[in-house]
């Protein structure tokens, strides 16, 4: 009977494991996720900003003519 029980508790013990790493994985991907879309968000920003500046010399230099 220990033999079993023994068993059984290693059984339950490797399938906590796995459930707790699967979560692990799950969270970790979505900060991944979510690194990447601030990424994708800042950079949109800077494009935005840099055609500002270029909007910006070129109503600057229509101006001077």
């Amino acid at each position: 009977m220990d033999s079993q029980n023994a068993s059984y508790n290693a059984g339950q013990a490797k399938g906590q494991a796995q459930e707790k790493a699967s979560n692990m994985m799950d969270k970790a991907s979505d900060a991944a996720h979510s690194a990447q879309d601030s990424m994708q968000q800042g950079g949109q920003q800077m494009k935005e900003k840099a055609q500002g500046v270029v909007d910006g010399i070129k109503n600057a230099l229509n101006s001077n003519n």
